[in-house]
């Protein structure tokens, strides 16, 4: 009991030293920063595969200044590039007669409008009687603007409640040290302000967006951010436990302060209008006509305006495409917060304790398991596990890291593999070394998987036993040349091999044409007598299968004698230290062979102990022999002749005859025993031998006759 404990120990050990050297190399790959690409784009693979149109907020709306605005503007309305501030004043005043909640502006107005201050004065007009527009500020990190700003500005923008754990959580990176303003006109008459300034990943890639900014004393939100906070009339936010609150709803921080988006799918998944379709409708409302599209479609919306001519540089790659709008990523972000399925990141502690379970239980697996075949479905099935945790997690809102993952429980099982290979590679390569030339491909592999099974320092275990040789083949053999002669033999030699194997058994030795092998060692075959007998009626017609074309080549056509036992025997490596066999030893080993010569008394091929008998139940067809006494043997057995069913069908009539005529014979009837054999010689070799045997015993009776046929050789 001690020894299997002291394994599992080991395995133990063995596992948790592992999972530690996985968990470290991909850890701290990853803590550096190296599989930071990889694993974008593993997230980005995610996100497209898991996008889901139907999540999308049907209150955001966007309003696109694309090429076909660009060409309708010059072509239709001489407009050059770019364009007058007051366009920008219809389409506030248009969507505000609508309804609707708040217009956010991803377009920032630095300079003075280049038509003069009554086009600012007329956009900063129509922008203050709308009411409802949020201007986009672009803060910086370094210099490039304003490093203060006015009261006014600052007084009109969110409060945050436990400031203190924001500046020293998440928020401690969100600090600005620039900002570049708007024209004041255009500022003064905004209702409230948004950050569209925000970094990508390490891969260039925006997944993210700081849902706040600190700056110059004021917590300064993201455009998306700051439409939700227009609309909604919340002028509070507070932090805790990781997490933005804001009224009703949350936003869930990294250790940066930003919030990872879920795209919800492709580009255009929002309702989409281009400003030129907005611009016809309003021109027509204010001449009195129907407009193409009716201010009521902004009704309650969210309505977000852009740009995506590609010549207007709003363009940024992102988890769905190369290229994707700006804008597209700020309605995004107030996307997620309606919808609240932002993308919560796995703190780094919980990170790395996960990698190393992973680890631990790969490894734990692969070093207790020892079948080849199920060694590789776990290697399969751990390296594909993080990507299945990976993508199942991300459909629940939770980024898991796939690539360190990936490359931790790789090294592992690695790992395992290597202490695999180092512990059982020798007792693998000894078992192939010691068993392939008498045992199957297969059955080495189960001993390899189950090395357990194999006692190398002999066993008594219960066999079946198959001797066989050639008819003839000393006269064979001086009529070839040892080239011819050899070539003849490995053939037939392979040939009967082959079906041994396939049927389970192990080849002891060759001994010139002679096989000798047995069944139910090293590994149990419980069927052991019914596969015995199975090969050596497969044997027999494979080599008449082979005859016509051996007969061409040795002149001589081949046939060749069976003889199985089955029974107690000794079986295991036996030898010196340094060259031994795997072979058998016995009482019952010496029948068998016997039993192979006694085919000659009886003009049969194949012949069976009544010991095998006793295994096979109604598998094969028989009829008895005869009651032998072999040499060295007193005690008889009972030996028969099996056969297949339609075989025996086949020749019925032969077979019953010669039962009654053996019936007779141990009845001491010999008269009537000769009429029966007599009936039948020309077509049966059996009833041929017993005729003489009658006939002698007929002149000669015997005082005490048992029906023992003593065999007087070998």
């Amino acid at each position: 009991m001690a020894k299997p404990k002291k394994k599992r120990a080991n395995k133990l050990l063995v596992a948790l030293l592992l999972a530690l050297f996985g968990a470290a190399c991909g850890g701290a790959l990853w803590l550096s920063g190296s599989l930071d690409g990889l694993e974008g784009w593993s997230f980005d693979l995610r996100a497209q595969n898991l996008a889901n149109t139907e999540l999308a907020s049907p209150e955001i709306v966007l309003i696109l200044l694309d090429q076909q605005s660009l060409d309708w503007a010059k072509e239709q309305n001489s407009w050059s590039w770019p364009w007058a501030r007051e366009i920008y004043g219809v389409l506030a005043d248009f969507c505000a007669s609508g309804g609707a909640k708040s217009l956010a502006m991803d377009v920032v107005f630095t300079e003075p409008s280049g038509n003069g201050v009554a086009d600012d004065s007329s956009f900063a007009e129509a922008v203050a009687n709308a009411g409802n527009v949020v201007s986009a500020l672009t803060l910086f990190r370094g210099t490039g603007g304003s490093v203060s700003w006015p009261i006014s500005y600052a007084k009109r923008m969110p409060a945050l409640e436990n400031r203190e754990s924001w500046f020293a959580g998440s928020g401690k990176n969100t600090a600005r040290s620039s900002v570049s303003f708007n024209i004041p006109e255009y500022d003064i008459a905004s209702a409230a302000f948004g950050n569209v300034i925000f970094d990508p990943d390490r891969d260039g890639v925006f997944r993210r967006v700081p849902p706040l900014c600190y700056f110059d004393g004021a917590f300064v939100p993201s455009l998306g951010l700051a439409a939700y906070l227009q609309a909604s009339g919340i002028t509070s936010v507070s932090y805790g436990d990781k997490k933005l609150t804001i009224g009703n709803r949350t936003i869930p921080v990294d250790a940066e302060g930003n919030a990872v988006l879920r795209f919800n799918g492709p580009s255009l998944t929002h309702k989409a209008y281009n400003a030129a379709e907005v611009l016809q409708s309003a021109a027509q409302r204010l001449s009195g006509e129907t407009p193409k599209l009716d201010p009521a479609v902004f009704k309650d919306k969210y309505v977000f305006f852009g740009f995506t001519a590609a010549g207007l540089y709003d363009l940024r790659p992102s988890p769905m495409a190369k290229t994707y709008t700006g804008v597209e990523i700020h309605a995004t972000f107030l996307d997620n917060l309606l919808g609240q399925n932002y993308i919560t990141e796995i703190p780094k502690l919980w990170n790395l304790v996960i990698l190393f379970a992973l680890c631990f239980l790969a490894s734990l697996m692969l070093v207790s398991v020892k079948k080849t075949w199920l060694q590789g479905i776990l290697y399969a099935a751990y390296i594909l596990l993080p990507v299945g945790l990976a993508f199942g997690l991300y459909s629940a809102g939770i980024w898991f890291l796939m690539m360190p993952s990936m490359l931790c429980v790789l090294v592992s099982l690695a790992g395992a593999g290597l202490y695999n290979y180092a512990t059982e590679g020798r007792q693998k390569a000894f078992i192939k070394s010691a068993f392939k030339q008498y045992l199957s491909p297969l059955v080495i592999e189960q001993l390899i998987a189950n090395p357990d099974k194999l006692n190398l320092g002999g066993e008594r275990r219960m066999l079946t036993i198959f001797f066989s040789d050639l008819q003839g083949f000393t006269s064979l053999s001086e009529a070839l040349t040892p080239e011819d002669l050899t070539s003849v033999l490995n053939e037939y030699l392979s040939a009967m091999t082959e079906i041994i194997h396939d049927e389970g058994g192990t080849v002891d030795k060759y001994e010139g044409d002679a096989i000798i092998a047995f069944w139910n060692a090293p590994l149990d075959v419980p069927d052991h007598g019914v596969r015995a007998v199975r090969a050596a009626l497969r044997c027999q017609d494979k080599l008449a299968e082979m005859r016509p074309a051996l007969a061409t080549r040795t002149g001589k056509e081949l046939y060749m004698r069976v003889g199985l036992n089955s029974g107690l025997a000794v079986v295991g490596n036996m030898g010196s230290k340094t060259r031994f066999d795997y072979t058998m030893l016995g009482d019952s080993v010496n029948l068998a062979a016997r039993l192979e010569g006694v085919n000659k008394q009886f003009g049969t091929y194949t012949m069976i102990s009544e010991h095998t008998l006793k295994e096979l139940g109604d598998a094969f067809a028989m009829r008895e022999l005869s009651r032998i006494a072999v040499v060295g043997k007193k005690i008889p057995v009972r030996v028969f002749e099996p056969m297949r069913h339609d075989e025996y069908e086949a020749r019925r009539e032969t077979l019953e005859t010669f039962h009654k005529g053996l019936q007779a014979y141990y009845g001491n009837d010999f008269k009537t025993a000769l009429d029966f054999f007599a009936s039948i010689e020309k077509i049966d070799a059996p009833a041929r031998n017993y005729l003489e045997k009658c006939r002698d015993l007929a002149q000669h009776p015997p005082a005490n006759f048992d029906g023992v046929w003593v065999m007087t050789s070998k």
